[in-house]
């Protein structure tokens, strides 16, 4: 691996640190943008810029083929204040990159100027960076700009560091990897009072809390062992005082799975039971559920040729070709839905470097493993677009 990333090493960690420092979130990522902007041209590719707002392509052809495929990173931090002390600390007050963000930027774009200056292959890359993942909106925003039709490609890779993880090893799987992610309010409107008289009341509290314990059922008793989904209540919010029967109760929370059909079936039969329940005891109600992320499925064949690629790289025993899905969520989800691919992990370090998982405000990528990301790129994309390749 060390021979073969002959241009980006040292590079790619003067790139994160400097992302690291400056991190900006959702799609206000306008120095982040116009970094890889500056570099990818730098590289020599043709470079697009504004798609789904800020979101960029550069796009490096070599060959006569018309073979094409992306590879994806995004570019934005969170809301976070970062508690580090190191030197490359964020210099933006409560904005981090504490998912490393600024580790899939700049791998991204070693692989961009190791394949510019040294790339074997026939056909054409698109390397897509894209803002506000955090959210759930950027990819989606991309998309409907045209990503798919503007660039045409046959398949979509994206990455993300995993700590807990060794450092290194990667692992992946053909399938459900990463779950949905659904959000739901629940709004319960009884009719309050003074807590000495309840006889006179609706009491929205006790509607909520048969209604939370309800909830419990969904997995439990409405699907099937076999799916894989959880369904949690994280807020109850109430109008009362001490002395106070509440007229309104609040339930908000969050639900997780791995295939539409699920997420159909949580949604209908919470609103069933919110409906129900409410009916039963004379209150009204409001039932409100969003889809934030879709399950990111990753296609087989494109899974088969990011294990390939990865075992080429780094060997069958640091490469897991069947891990077990996660259930946190990514909007590479969407671009999936419309376009085959393969989302992989990229072990970040058993204790990560600050022994923290993601989204910690002690969290740091680790430099160890920009050279494995950039040449995982690399050798994808000479693998998948290789002068002898047999086009289907």
């Amino acid at each position: 691996m060390t021979q073969l990333l002959k241009t980006s090493k040292d590079q790619m960690k003067v790139w994160r640190h400097h992302l690291h420092q400056h991190p900006e979130t959702e799609f206000s990522v306008f120095d982040t943008a116009a970094l890889v902007v500056q570099k990818l041209t730098e590289f020599g590719l043709v470079v697009h810029e504004g798609i789904g707002k800020i979101g960029i392509v550069g796009q490096l052809t070599k060959g006569t083929s018309n073979q094409a495929i992306g590879l994806r990173a995004d570019m934005d931090a969170l809301a976070i204040q970062e508690q580090n002390e190191f030197s490359h600390k964020s210099l933006n007050d409560g904005c981090m990159h504490a998912c490393g963000h600024d580790g899939h930027t700049s791998m991204l774009l070693g692989a961009a100027q190791e394949l510019a200056a040294h790339g074997d292959f026939d056909g054409t890359v698109y390397f897509v960076f894209q803002p506000d993942e955090e959210h759930g909106a950027g990819a989606q925003a991309m998309i409907d700009d045209g990503l798919f039709e503007r660039f045409p490609m046959q398949a979509i890779y994206g990455l993300h560091n995993m700590p807990g993880m060794a450092a290194g090893h990667m692992s992946m799987n053909s399938g459900g990897v990463m779950a949905s992610e659904d959000n739901f309010k629940i709004v319960v409107k009884g009719r309050g009072g003074h807590a000495s008289q309840p006889h006179h009341h609706i009491d929205p509290l006790v509607i909520g809390a048969e209604i939370l314990l309800a909830l419990q059922t969904i997995v439990a008793r409405s699907i099937g062992p076999e799916h894989q989904a959880v369904v949690s209540a994280t807020e109850f919010v109430t109008d009362g005082a001490v002395n106070v029967i509440p007229s309104t109760v609040t339930i908000t929370g969050d639900c997780r799975s791995f295939s539409e059909p699920v997420q159909d079936l949580i949604e209908a039969r919470m609103g069933q039971l919110v409906a129900g329940i409410c009916q039963a005891h004379g209150a009204e109600h409001e039932f409100i559920y969003d889809r934030v992320f879709w399950a990111t499925i990753n296609s087989e064949k494109e899974t088969q040729s990011a294990g390939k690629a990865a075992v080429a790289l780094l060997g069958q025993e640091q490469v897991d070709l069947a891990c077990r899905p996660k259930s946190i969520s990514e909007d590479f989800s969407s671009m999936l839905r419309v376009k085959d691919g393969c989302y992989v992990f990229l072990g970040n370090g058993i204790d990560s470097v600050g022994g923290c998982m993601l989204h910690n405000p002690h969290y740091d990528f680790n430099d160890d493993v920009l050279e494995t990301g950039a040449a995982y790129w690399v050798t994808l994309v000479q693998q998948e677009l290789a002068a002898d390749a047999l086009v289907d």
